[in-house]
């Protein structure tokens, strides 16, 4: 079958990936309707969905409001919509007219323009031959001399067929406690998600699942969607009386509109969609494997085990010093040394010297080159913290450029971290930002940027345009993409993690661009669990920085042993942020141990199959697995957090072995059979007592 087929008789569109179907037909007024997002079709089973809507029982309820492609803000529609317009002359709503289709490669699009203004609109949806997943985005553009006001331009709405009931998953959170998993029956009516914070942020994430209650890790048909955006966003998920649910999403939050000129256009960002059975673990794999395939810049490559100064350090950051943390860091096996906050300008604490990219001359006299070549010299790459979007009020740049912030005129100016933001949508700042980046990154051979954000947007204006603040948010964004798309263009060997304060800027958007994002400023690996737990719902294992830190923690005050707070981080991309100097021998040598003991299956954690056997439980065993795709060798990755005298030691049953295959504990010896393994379990060797943690590496032997 071909991913996308026709049937010009009843006007459906089927489109075929591996394992779904998902169908439309625009309808005799012209609107895009969906029919179908599930198992596979034929052309001829989704023609037989393709019925008349029933006529309405009563004048209050117009359209159902759950079952377009794009709802718009017109006629007798009283869901949320998709898509909402104001014309020059005042007038809203927008009306169907259907003006043609394309398709090519695995790409569909079907073309709209307004039945009275000259205002188009199309409809954009890929396939691919490799996942499941189905990206979609609008494109609206004004052919008309007059201009046009877009009060919302969703990317996609998506449509879910009748359930007895329907369950809503998401993350939830603040700083320092995101991708709280969240999951429980969705209310009818809508429910919104959303960030007005100019950032993904720390309190949601621009996706959710959805599912008719009954899914479980392993079993039930689960959908979901996200939305590949690093700014303000808004997601409304619906429920109706009559047993339906969707939902809707896209760039901006309530109260946003996006000027649209003569001859402009405005492209939303994807908004990807997924239909999966095999529950919330099949769900996780696959956009795990969609984001290595088609999302991030070097899927293949593996995350380098780093050291990060800022913990050790924190403001007080000098040449002499950071030889010395290189050195033990080297000792340890780390491959990438990054320096972090102040080593440029003016830079003592948070009050002063953001914006003045500079290595200090008093705490680097020969600039940043004698450290970049120690760090090289000891085989590793070097790193270096920065956070090109802000400006500190006590900086040269700010004395020079008071109007480039984001601001109001006449309005306070709210700092947040004695900081400000910079206006990323005017093109003479990107222009800036892009132009010491460059310079820094090919002046001094820097191999990886930690590129920070640590606050969010307020008096969200652009002075000098009338029409500043409502294109500041996208605007804003496409300039920051492009400064890291021709930063990377540049320097084709430069690798980039994201942050915002740890978790606030985490999305498909962000992550097509960079290669890792740091998940949270909490390294506490009691907390870690959780947050990576979230987290891994949706985003890879590659991608998710996690840290070894000292204790107790900063944050905390909590103190668990070496061992444990290793193997919570070995769950992701491995790092190191503890002072290296004030490590006890015993410590540097358990830590080097567990670093070679992490290089050895990091590429099962990376790229592997991820299996949540049992989630974070306060008194119980969580259990992750990370699987190779040809079975030959899995990892398990044990902890468990207080002991509760007489709870039950419970078998784990390791997932997606080999059958009748055998398997070498690489750390034992001890052999097992798969089937022995997934049906009967085995007992881990836990140690005794609280904040117990283990890391049982098994190998597949060869066939006698």
């Amino acid at each position: 079958m071909s991913m996308i087929s026709f049937a010009p008789d009843t006007g459906v569109w089927l489109l075929a990936t591996p394992h779904t179907s998902y169908a439309l037909r625009v309808d005799e007024t012209g609107a895009p309707c969906h029919l179908a997002w599930g198992p596979r079709l034929t052309l001829a089973e989704a023609e037989e969905l393709a019925v008349p809507r029933p006529a309405s029982t009563s004048s209050f309820e117009g359209r159902p409001p759950v079952g377009e492609e794009l709802p718009v803000d017109g006629g007798t529609r009283y869901g949320p919509p998709s898509l909402q317009v104001r014309f020059a002359d005042g007038s809203r709503a927008f009306e169907w007219q259907p003006t043609g289709h394309r398709v090519d490669e695995g790409e569909l699009e079907l073309a709209f323009r307004d039945r009275r203004y000259p205002l188009h609109v199309a409809l954009h949806y890929r396939v691919r031959d490799d996942t499941d997943v189905i990206e979609r985005w609008t494109v609206v553009r004004n052919a008309g001399d007059e201009p046009v006001t877009l009060l919302r331009t969703d990317s996609a709405a998506w449509s879910l067929p009748p359930l007895r009931d329907y369950r809503l998953s998401r993350v939830t959170g603040q700083w320092s406690a995101e991708s709280q998993l969240r999951r429980g029956q969705l209310p009818y009516g809508e429910t919104v998600l959303t960030s007005r914070r100019g950032i993904t942020s720390h309190h949601a994430n621009p996706w959710v699942m959805l599912d008719s209650g009954e899914a479980t890790e392993e079993h039930g048909r689960v959908w979901s969607a996200a939305l590949a955006w690093s700014g303000s966003w808004r997601i409304t998920v619906q429920r109706t009386p009559d047993g339906r649910a969707g939902f809707t999403g896209g760039v901006g939050h309530d109260g946003t509109s996006v000027p649209l000129s003569p001859g402009e256009e405005f492209t939303s960002p994807p908004f990807a969609g997924l239909c999966s059975d095999g529950g919330f673990g099949a769900a996780s794999r696959a956009w795990h494997a969609y984001t290595l395939a088609h999302v991030l810049p070097h899927p293949d490559e593996f995350a380098p085990v780093l050291y990060n100064s800022w913990e050790a350090t924190g403001f007080d950051v000098d040449e002499v010093g950071q030889k010395a943390l290189a050195e033990r860091a080297a000792e340890l096996g780390v491959e990438l040394y990054v320096v972090d906050d102040g080593w440029f300008g003016a830079r003592r604490s948070d009050r002063a010297g953001l914006g003045d990219w500079t290595p200090a001359p008093d705490r680097f006299p020969e600039g940043l080159a004698p450290l970049v070549e120690a760090v090289h010299r000891l085989g590793m790459g070097f790193g270096l913290w920065v956070e090109p979007e802000m400006v500190n009020p006590d900086s040269d740049l700010y004395r020079q450029h008071p109007d480039w912030v984001v601001h109001f005129p006449g309005r306070p100016r709210s700092e947040l971290r004695n900081q400000l933001v910079l206006n990323f949508a005017r093109r003479d700042v990107a222009d800036w930002a892009y132009g010491w980046l460059t310079r820094l990154v090919g002046d001094h051979g820097i191999d990886f940027l930690k590129w920070d954000m640590n606050r969010a947007f307020s008096e969200a204006g652009w002075p000098g345009r009338q029409d500043g603040a409502d294109r500041l948010g996208p605007q804003y964004v496409r300039n920051l993409y492009d400064v890291v798309d021709r930063l990377r263009a540049d320097h084709p060997a430069l690798r980039i993690e994201s942050c915002s304060g740890g978790g606030g800027r985490v999305d498909l958007g962000i992550l097509s661009r960079t290669d890792q994002a740091w998940a949270s400023d909490n390294t506490d690996a009691a907390d870690r669990m959780w947050i990576q737990h979230g987290y891994g719902q949706v985003y890879p294992a590659r991608t998710m920085g996690s840290w070894v830190t000292d204790v107790p923690n900063q944050l905390t005050g909590r103190t668990v042993p070496l061992r444990f707070r290793f193997h919570v981080a070995m769950a992701g991309a491995l790092g190191i942020g503890g002072d290296l100097t004030r490590w006890s021998e015993e410590e540097l040598r358990e830590g080097a141990a567990l670093v070679a003991e992490y290089k050895k299956v990091r590429h099962l954690v990376q790229h592997g199959r991820l299996d949540r056997l049992s989630p974070p439980c306060d008194d119980a065993v969580s259990v992750v697995q990370y699987t190779a795709a040809d079975a030959s060798e899995t990892l398990l990755l044990a902890h468990r957090r207080v002991t509760r005298h007489g709870a039950a030691d419970l078998p784990v049953r390791p997932r997606g072995l080999t059958p009748a295959a055998r398997y070498r504990d690489a750390r034992t010896g001890a052999v097992h059979r798969a089937g022995v393994l997934g049906e009967y379990g085995f007992h881990l060797d836990l140690p005794q007592g609280d904040w117990a943690s283990t890391a049982v590496h098994l190998v597949r032997e060869p066939e006698a």
